[in-house]
């Protein structure tokens, strides 16, 4: 592998396209017949239906927080609009765009994502349909499906396209990842490149046996048996880390009507403990006794209670917690798909309910029904079509059980995967050739110098600031 890593890598030139040399930094294009320059935030309104929320200055860049007018439904665009929130980091007009998803809410915080980093370019970050501001009054659920969110992705392309002329990458990460694949599969001309990571692939819902596999192996066996014997005693002791819960509920103001009980919500919760340690910490943390008990027949309740606390999260299935994640819930439930589990460290007389389905954490009055084509169509598009695409996995991420494939038919398309990582996998955590050989394919895909390809380094330096690898804490079992 890393001998043909470094024969691929000889060829990345010749497969590159060639662009610009250098980083040039906040320059603007001269207004057409004027010889002066026409300021970025003036080109960005001049678009039709974009509108400004505000402008937080950031050395070396412009960034924007931008309203822009979508259809409801893409199909029927006369039938009604809304407003969706995007971002814009801008660099220079000169430079590639990284087009940027995380799948849920934008934030309005300046922030770079790692191909953003890489090719030092700009970056447009959409706020993903129905999560809200950017949902649409009132709320039809039926147009909120990966095709109509491709849509709105294509639009804010061809839009901004004419500003930032240069090459495009897609990106994102675990529900950004896979909104960036959904977009390539429906919209394959748009982009140059695109970069997904740790992104799930639910092809067939009924069928995961591999994330059995998964935890049966993952870690080390000491680290499987600590941790399965505090979710077991979380169990065992229901009744009175069940009365805690129901204080902390209490004194939270925390309702459960979606889910429908206390003791449905506390059982969801811990059925997540061992899937949350490996989606957000590494096998290094399963040695801190203050986060995992040693022994967790001796640990006191409250040690318990911390420790399914800190990693699963107590107010996940509340209502309150399930509220902002209703669109996620509900895509789950209509096309994504979710996983579900088998605990075989603990009894059935403990389990009462299993993993819930996703149709559980959606309010009642909002209809679902499942639709299996749309992953498989996907799945299908991306191992026989997938062209300048790359996929990062973490060695210890749960949600890398069931991962995108590349077969024969795809053209320049890999996936790797990032040795001891979880959720919060990235390009600089692949081995040496990998980390050398992805870094030059995103040049090559962003247009930038054949020189810059060769060297396979990211064109910005690391800010610490705007560059935060650290995996975003959502509550557990979501991607």
């Amino acid at each position: 592998m890393r001998k043909a890593l470094r024969w691929l890598l000889t060829l990345v030139v010749l497969m590159g396209t060639v662009g610009t040399a250098s980083a040039a930094t906040a320059a603007e294009p001269e207004a057409k017949g004027t010889g002066a320059t026409t300021d970025i935030k003036d080109q960005l309104l001049a678009v039709p239906g974009m509108s400004l929320i505000e402008e937080k200055p950031y050395t070396g860049y412009r960034f924007f927080v931008l309203n822009y007018t979508q259809p409801v439904d893409h199909r029927h665009p006369s039938k009604g609009t809304f407003q969706q929130r995007i971002t814009v980091l801008h660099k220079d007009v000169s430079r590639p765009t990284v087009f940027y998803t995380g799948g849920y809410n934008v934030s309005t915080t300046p922030r770079r994502s790692e191909p953003t980093q890489i090719v030092d370019g700009n970056q447009v970050s959409m706020e993903y349909r129905f999560f809200t501001p950017s949902r649409p009054a009132p709320a039809d659920w039926s147009k909120l499906d990966i095709w109509q969110a491709a849509g709105d992705q294509h639009r804010i392309f061809k839009a901004l396209k004419k500003i930032y002329t240069k090459n495009w990458i897609a990106t994102g990460g675990s529900k950004g990842g896979m909104t960036a694949t959904y977009f390539e599969r429906f919209y394959p001309h748009d982009m140059d490149g695109v970069v997904a990571y740790v992104a799930p692939n639910d092809v067939v819902n009924d069928e995961d046996s591999a994330y059995d596999r998964f935890f049966a192996k993952v870690g080390t066996e000491e680290c499987r048996d600590r941790l399965n014997a505090v979710q077991r005693e979380a169990l065992v002791r229901r009744e009175s880390l069940e009365k805690k819960y129901a204080d902390y509920a209490t004194a939270e103001g925390l309702t459960f009507t979606t889910i429908g009980s206390l003791d449905k919500a506390y059982e969801a919760v811990v059925l997540d403990y061992v899937w949350g340690f490996w989606q957000y910490n590494l096998l290094a943390n399963c040695g801190d006794d203050t986060l995992i008990p040693p022994d967790a027949k001796t640990a006191t309740d409250d040690q318990i209670w911390n420790s399914i606390d800190t990693i699963s999260g107590f107010s996940a299935y509340a209502d309150q917690g399930l509220e902002t994640y209703t669109p996620y819930y509900y895509q789950a439930a209509t096309q994504l798909g979710a996983p579900t589990i088998e605990f075989p460290h603990i009894e059935k007389k403990y389990i009462r309910y299993g993993y819930q389905p996703p149709r559980n954490f959606v309010p009642r009055s909002i209809p679902t029904k499942f639709q299996p084509y749309a992953m498989r169509d996907v799945d299908t598009w991306v191992r026989h079509n997938a062209r300048h695409m790359l996929y990062v996995y973490g060695q210890n991420d749960p949600w890398g059980a069931e991962r995108f494939r590349v077969d024969k038919g795809a053209k320049d398309a890999y996936v790797f995967t990032a040795p001891g990582m979880n959720h919060g996998a990235n390009v600089a955590g692949l081995v040496a050739d990998q980390k050398a050989f992805a870094t030059a394919r995103i040049l090559a895909w962003a247009g930038v110098s054949a020189t810059a390809v060769t060297e396979a380094k990211p064109l910005a330096k690391f800010d610490r600031k705007l560059d935060v690898r650290d995996v975003e804490r959502e509550p557990t079992l979501r991607p």
